[in-house]
């Protein structure tokens, strides 16, 4: 079969699976009175992971599908720390005790948008509230193109191990035709000065899909990211959803590559990451160098899929904070007000920001921990796992009889127990993935989620 004939048939719309069920099923019935409770209930042994969002940038990128906005006055970035504060300290009284962390991940947005002052009082409160494990690691993501000075000083006092630079395309006119200005050498500039501070860890973006992207221009890209010498290198395929994103409309659509030309794209970045970089892919989307802990975790199958994407993090539950953020706890998952005014009012009020989740239910555990395999490792032992869940496999089995295209296209195979995606198959992953999701039949979701490629 031709790649035109594979992405015809399976580049579907499905979700990126960074959490069943996946957050348009979450709802008003999980609220911040069911969250409270939840976090009473945390087992005293519970390790955490901790996730905070900022909703600012400098700059909207035509392309961002992230939930953030341009906000240029200090006195609103200083306003929103300060919520962050109320909010971790809110959390922390409801649990009760210094419970133990072993990750902390800023995202957004653009963390350093808010003043280096605030970036690391909160860090301090963090230290205060929580118990950091001494390997602890502390993650954020930049923009090489907005990192004042007293942000890089700041990195430093916040004990970052990790950075995450964001460089989505090198190509001048991709730049000008998403809206984001970034040259080779502010990234490596940022790259270095991170070094320099003491970051032990470097991670880059890369996306293909863009407009004006062509196969040779984003292998370029790819091999000038070479050079950076990251320890990992996300590559994401851009979603154009300009009826939920609606600044992407100003992304003329003529001038996006179709699914063959984006198809040939990720296997060409592929290619220079894994054959001319040496890198090791994991999962459907990320690369690491050997010896990084991500590769390592994908060699021992101990990789885990979160919000924040693919994680070497074992954590079992994690905290969201700020505008947007959603945390995963036993029980379920919740999810803070979406917008900035919105979490401002809800803890200037006195309360806690959620406004809706999921109550996790048995099926729900068995087919989240089967979709996580699965994504993370391409292969699952379907029977073993419903086993291990007390569960009949034959509600899974069942689905499996969707499997069989991808069977015959050698995609994947199921030998009755193990189900494994094979490298061909690997770019379909989440395809073979949405035949376990028991919440994709309903009609109204398709629309909300990328394509599979």
């Amino acid at each position: 079969m031709t790649d035109a004939e594979l992405v015809a048939r399976y580049d579907g719309r499905v979700p990126r699976y960074t959490s069943y069920p996946t957050a348009p099923h979450f709802s008003a019935a999980v609220d911040a009175a069911t969250y409270a409770e939840w976090l009473k209930a945390l087992p005293a042994d519970t390790v955490l992971s901790l996730y905070l969002h900022v909703p600012f940038c400098d700059r909207l990128c035509h392309y961002c599908g992230c939930n953030t906005t341009v906000v240029r006055l200090d006195s609103a970035r200083r306003a929103y720390a300060s919520l962050l504060e109320r909010e971790i300290a809110r959390v922390a009284a409801l649990i009760g005790r210094r419970v133990a962390v072993s990750h902390v991940h800023w995202g957004g947005g653009t963390p350093t948008s808010l003043p280096g002052e605030c970036l690391t009082a909160i860090m301090a409160l963090i230290g205060e509230k929580f118990a950091l494990t001494p390997e602890a690691e502390i993650a954020i993501e930049l923009d090489p193109t907005s990192l004042p000075p007293d942000r890089h000083a700041a990195l430093a006092d916040m004990g970052v191990t990790r950075v995450s630079l964001g460089v989505q395309d090198l190509e001048p006119a991709v730049q000008e035709a998403i809206g984001r200005r970034q040259s080779y050498e502010q990234t490596e500039d940022c790259a270095a000065k991170a070094r320099a501070l003491g970051v032990g860890s470097m991670n880059l973006d890369l996306i293909y899909g863009l407009p004006l992207q062509t196969e040779e221009s984003v292998a370029r890209t790819a091999r000038r990211a070479l050079a950076l010498n990251a320890d990992r290198v996300a590559v994401f395929g851009y979603a154009h959803v300009p009826w939920m994103k609606k600044h992407q409309q100003l992304i003329a659509e003529e001038t996006l590559p179709g699914p063959l030309a984006r198809f040939a794209q990720q296997h060409a970045i592929h290619r220079v990451l894994t054959e001319e970089g040496g890198y090791i892919p994991v999962g459907l989307d990320h690369y690491a160098r050997p010896g990084d802990s991500m590769a390592e975790a994908a060699t021992m199958r101990n990789l885990h899929r979160s919000f924040q994407g693919y994680t070497d993090d074992s954590a079992p539950a994690l905290i969201g904070f700020g505008a947007s953020a959603i945390g995963s706890l036993p029980q379920g998952y919740v999810q803070n007000a979406p917008t900035a005014l919105a979490y401002g009012k809800a803890i200037e009020a006195g309360g806690l920001a959620i406004v809706r989740g999921v109550a996790l239910t048995a099926d729900d555990r068995l087919r989240r921990d089967l979709i996580e395999r699965l994504m993370c490792d391409l292969e699952v032992d379907v029977v073993a796992l419903a086993a291990a869940h007390g569960a009949d496999p034959a509600p899974l089995t069942t689905a499996l009889a969707g499997l069989a295209p991808f069977a015959a296209d050698g995609l994947a195979d199921w030998d009755g127990a193990r189900l494994r995606v094979s490298e061909k198959g690997r770019p379909f992953v989440r395809s073979v993935a949405a035949l376990f999701d028991a919440y994709l039949s309903q009609a109204d979701d398709k629309p909300r989620h990328s394509r599979a490629v």
